[in-house]
């Protein structure tokens, strides 16, 4: 099994999040996604970052969702990306309908979504992490909610945002398989059908999908005390859990380079710790399509394909 710090329910009330906005959700506005820009600051090659990370003795990773576009899991923030509006935890906790409107779109978008697959941009990271080439990899800690590089064999992993596979229930903090609560929800809205297909402006990485019709949607509710289940997730306008952040910065503080795959670095649970490794003096190398806010603190930078770059840095053929 690996050795995975990921997604321990939080206490009920307890602040979990992609934070994109303000943390206190009395004090939040409701912001679209930001717009993709392009990169500016593109430094270096391939060659130079496999260099820069021979030389360094071990390195730790940081992946968002650019890792997973190969993989059919559409992103907030990459070329193609639609801006979306994604739901707050106040909203959630707080609206019985923007709960129903919610578990509505994501009993689509989890019937696409868990179907997904690691690309080759997983694979090789489990076989960076297996081989040590180019060098020693102290971990890996994502962004993503999707369970593919658990899936493509990772082991040490710190899943900083959650687990779309769990559910937790926000009473009694016990968790739940997402794929049992599909079935739940299918029994308990028999007229809904699932779509066959539903495209990039449809769907969102966290299963959240767009739905018209919502309104009648049957949401069950813990089957151990009748509480508020939530995908275990962290929703927009929240904080990490502490014990994640606490465990990511002390690998950051053993490695001697961070290598940042497919994050604009937009929200600060990953931009930390970037600013953290950077100002220690290590060297940072950035592999994504399109601007990220660190990219004036990278050491090689570049906008190249996510799982060519780690492939080859990996070595795997």
């Amino acid at each position: 099994m690996p050795t995975t710090v990921s997604p321990h329910p939080s206490l009920p009330g307890e602040p979990v999040s992609q934070g994109a906005t303000p943390s206190n959700p009395r004090h939040s506005s409701h912001r679209a996604t930001s717009q993709w820009q392009p990169s500016t600051h593109v430094k270096g090659t391939v060659d130079d970052a496999r260099r820069v990370l021979e030389r360094a003795g071990t390195a730790v990773l940081l992946t968002g969702a650019g890792m997973s576009t190969d993989s059919g899991v559409p992103d907030y923030r990459g070329p193609s990306a639609v801006r979306a509006t994604p739901m707050l935890y106040s909203e959630f906790v707080g609206d019985p309908m923007a709960r129903k409107r919610y578990w509505a779109r994501n009993y689509q978008g989890w019937a696409h979504l868990h179907r997904a697959e690691p690309n080759a941009g997983h694979l090789a990271v489990a076989a960076w992490e297996r081989l040590g080439i180019p060098t020693a990899l102290t971990g890996v800690i994502t962004q993503n909610v999707d369970g593919l590089h658990e899936e493509a064999g990772t082991r040490r992993l710190i899943t900083l945002h959650g687990r779309s596979a769990d559910v937790v229930c926000l009473s009694c903090g016990r968790l739940f398989s997402r794929t049992a609560l599909q079935t739940r929800l299918a029994e308990a809205n028999p007229e809904v059908p699932l779509a066959e297909f539903l495209g990039h402006a449809e769907l969102r990485p966290d299963a959240d999908a767009e739905v018209t019709d919502w309104q009648q949607f049957v949401v069950p509710d813990c089957e151990v005390c009748g509480g508020v289940l939530k995908p275990d997730v962290v929703f927009f306008g929240e904080t990490v859990p502490k014990h994640r952040v606490t465990a990511a910065m002390s690998w950051c503080d053993a490695a001697d380079a961070l290598v940042v795959a497919g994050s604009s670095l937009t929200v600060m649970s990953g931009l930390r710790f970037v600013r953290h490794i950077a100002k220690r003096g290590r060297p940072v190398v950035i592999v994504n399509h399109g601007a990220t806010r660190a990219d004036d603190l990278a050491t090689v930078r570049l906008d190249d394909s996510v799982a060519d770059v780690l492939t080859a840095l990996s070595g795997v053929a």
